[in-house]
């Protein structure tokens, strides 16, 4: 690791410390500069603004994220239906887990999920291209009949959303949190396996 990359994941260390006491939204680069034991006008050489610093974090976080779902790919004896229980089940209770022990990490997710759209989207193209697998694991086994992956993996997110980033949406326990996603993963399944939906009607619409 370089000298610049050390510094760099220092800030970070340092801003995921005082975010989780204090909140983003009283903590300043002032402040941050005197934990680095660098003077402001350094920490700026590194990152703009607080922001960012903030998008940073979140980044990594995503990136883990992603990488610690893309496991159930390649867990040994398990059928496709029981990858995608595995999937979408982990997203929620690793997620709600994070967020129950450090609350305050809700308020930055907010502001930067709304400040800087694009960053949500990396990382729910992520977490896509791993649902988009397990439909073509299905489909290779027979236990699917999904003739476009790629727009069945789009719809399974949009549908199990609120289950990746609770605590976005609503205060509700995990157990009950649990039970609703059991009910939308039935559905869905039954879904995948009957090839219902499952092609998107825009790539329909240029064929026709």
């Amino acid at each position: 690791m370089s000298i610049q990359d050390d510094t760099h994941q220092k800030i970070l260390a340092a801003a995921k410390r005082r975010f989780m006491h204090y909140g983003y939204g009283k903590t300043t680069m002032a402040e941050l500069a005197v934990d680095c034991d660098m003077s402001p006008g350094n920490l700026y050489r590194y990152f703009a603004g607080k922001l960012d610093i903030a998008e940073a974090i979140c980044r990594e976080a995503s990136t883990q994220t992603a990488e610690d779902l893309g496991r159930v790919l390649t867990t040994p004896g398990r059928t496709a239906a029981q990858r995608l229980h595995d999937f979408l089940f982990m997203d929620l209770r690793e997620t709600f887990h994070k967020l129950e022990e450090n609350p305050k990490i809700v308020e930055m997710a907010q502001i930067v999920t709304a400040e800087r759209p694009e960053f949500h989207n990396e990382g729910l193209e992520r977490e896509r291209e791993v649902l988009a697998r397990i439909v073509e694991l299905g489909n290779l086994s027979g236990e699917f009949n999904v003739p476009d992956p790629d727009f069945a993996a789009e719809m399974i997110q949009a549908a199990t959303l609120k289950f990746s980033y609770p605590q976005l949406f609503t205060r509700l326990p995990l157990p009950k949190l649990e039970r609703e996603l059991e009910g939308v993963y039935q559905i869905v399944v039954a879904g995948l396996r009957a090839g219902c939906a499952c092609v998107d009607p825009e790539k329909q619409a240029v064929m026709a």
